[in-house]
């Protein structure tokens, strides 16, 4: 049976990239994993900062498709590891995170989105659900990772 999740109504709204779920990567700190995806379109801009710093991960949503100034020119070849990058920082970050989604055992996660077939499911259930496989890629990935600092003495 497949665990669905999308928005802050659903059960497992936390796996939402819209939680409110903060995280720091390259010692700048993002209030959400939209915010840091929606950011990486336009790194080393003014663009980008904007997007960080946005109010809501809806206003960086929006501004990262509002296309003012061109995508980077790699978008497409590394938006994957993007998105894994932030979901991984997320999760690592709160432990409590990490226990709803190893929680989920080997259960399908599918983003729910019924408009975007990319990273969700979309309405049709036909989509390719990449944020879903991120997530499992990712938990897969905790349940293998010692918890804590045990190696320190």
């Amino acid at each position: 049976m497949a665990i669905e999740f999308y928005s802050k109504r659903t059960l497992y709204s936390e796996l939402s990239n819209f939680s409110n779920h903060a995280f720091e990567i390259d010692g700048k700190h993002y209030p959400t994993v939209e915010h840091y995806f929606q950011a990486m379109k336009f790194p080393g801009h003014e663009q980008a900062e904007t997007i960080r710093t946005a109010d809501n991960p809806m206003v960086a949503k929006q501004l990262g498709r509002t296309r003012k100034v061109p995508l980077r020119s790699d978008w497409e070849a590394v938006k994957l590891d993007i998105m894994r990058d932030a979901v991984r920082a997320k999760f690592t970050t709160h432990p409590e995170l990490r226990e709803l989604l190893l929680g989920t055992g080997d259960e399908t996660l599918v983003e729910a989105a019924p408009r975007d077939y990319f990273w969700g499911c979309g309405a049709k259930k036909t989509g390719q659900n990449w944020l879903g496989k991120i997530l499992m890629e990712v938990r897969d990935e905790l349940r293998n990772a010692p918890v804590g600092n045990e190696s320190d003495e």
